[in-house]
């Protein structure tokens, strides 16, 4: 498995992570036994880098990954998040990133995570009430107390993300990045590599959009999140098909799948990116990682750019952009 380091402070990672969202909510109904597998296939393979969120399941997101990695916690890096507050019912309640909830919400994910310290620990996304030098402060006070490793943020603006880090080092960002997102070029990602600081992007696969296995909405679970998300409804659905259609074209070309090209692509935007792509599935795992062995001409990656340029995608990435790029 090759390697990749995010930030300036040696946290070095697998070159591919797993995001393990979707094993507990949003997409479909989970499958906890193929979770496992997938999460066992993931360390066979040689991954080491997860990510989870309290608020994903909500709550048991993080009990599966610390249940099935926690004897393994000191051979891989575990990511996790707070600051969207969710009830047990599965209620969005808003962001929170107070100082006098950092701490409560950090003992919380130790104790469902089973460990001592969390790895790398997000604020998931920027709260517009609090001056994000006050969470970020309060963050770091759980790196002096050994709770927590290493600190990141979640879809912040690039100001914020200069803010935070003069407040305490961020080693890494986890925004949105794929081929029909490609929004960060502009101002995140230059920010980051200014401040040297990793970059994760989250569903680099268009929350297996790109992957072409829908090829319409009634594809998708009745309880999948995504038949609420803008690029899976209507016009928007056929449209952003048309960039996958492309993209399966020049995969075929080449003798990879879909995926691979799209996980390519987002690979050879840099060695200190590390993305995330997230599955339920071995054989997906199996053949994200196979991305790792994808080779990208300059002509290539030119006719890349020129079937997916910024904001080919049509549809907003969430049903609501406002808690997003603070």
């Amino acid at each position: 498995m090759q390697q990749r380091t995010l930030g300036q402070n040696d946290l070095t990672v697998s070159a591919l992570g797993l995001g393990c969202m979707g094993m507990s909510d949003f997409y479909g109904t989970p499958d906890e036994n193929r979770a496992i597998k997938t999460l066992q296939r993931a360390l066979d393979r040689g991954v080491t880098f997860f990510d989870t969120a309290d608020m994903y399941g909500p709550f048991t997101n993080e009990k599966l990954v610390g249940r099935v990695l926690g004897m393994h916690h000191h051979e891989v890096t575990i990511a996790t998040k707070f600051g969207i507050m969710r009830d047990e019912s599965g209620a969005v309640h808003g962001i929170n990133g107070r100082p006098s909830y950092v701490e409560k919400a950090c003992n919380d994910s130790l104790q469902r995570l089973g460990v001592d310290t969390i790895d790398l620990y997000y604020l998931h996304r920027v709260d517009p009430e609090v001056p994000i030098e006050h969470t970020v402060g309060a963050m770091g006070r759980l790196v002096e107390d050994g709770k927590v490793r290493y600190l990141g943020l979640s879809e912040a603006a690039a100001d914020t993300l200069r803010r935070a880090n003069d407040e305490h080092p961020i080693t890494a960002l986890q925004t949105e990045y794929s081929l029909w997102s490609r929004g960060p070029e502009e101002d995140i990602l230059p920010t980051c590599r200014e401040l040297g600081i990793g970059f994760v992007p989250y569903s680099p696969l268009g929350r297996g959009f790109l992957t072409g296995r829908f090829q319409s909405p009634e594809d998708l679970p009745e309880n999948d999140w995504r038949r609420h998300n803008p690029r899976f409804q209507g016009e928007n659905f056929q449209k952003n098909l048309d960039l996958v259609e492309e993209v399966e074209r020049l995969a075929a070309d080449k003798g990879v799948t879909p995926a691979q090209l799209a996980l390519a692509w987002v690979l050879h935007q840099g060695d200190d990116i590390v993305p995330i792509p997230g599955t339920t599935n071995p054989d997906h795992l199996d053949d994200n990682i196979g991305a790792l062995n994808v080779s990208l001409s300059d002509d290539e990656l030119e006719r890349i750019d020129e079937i997916a340029p910024q904001g080919v995608a049509a549809g907003d990435r969430y049903p609501d952009m406002s808690s997003v790029g603070r």
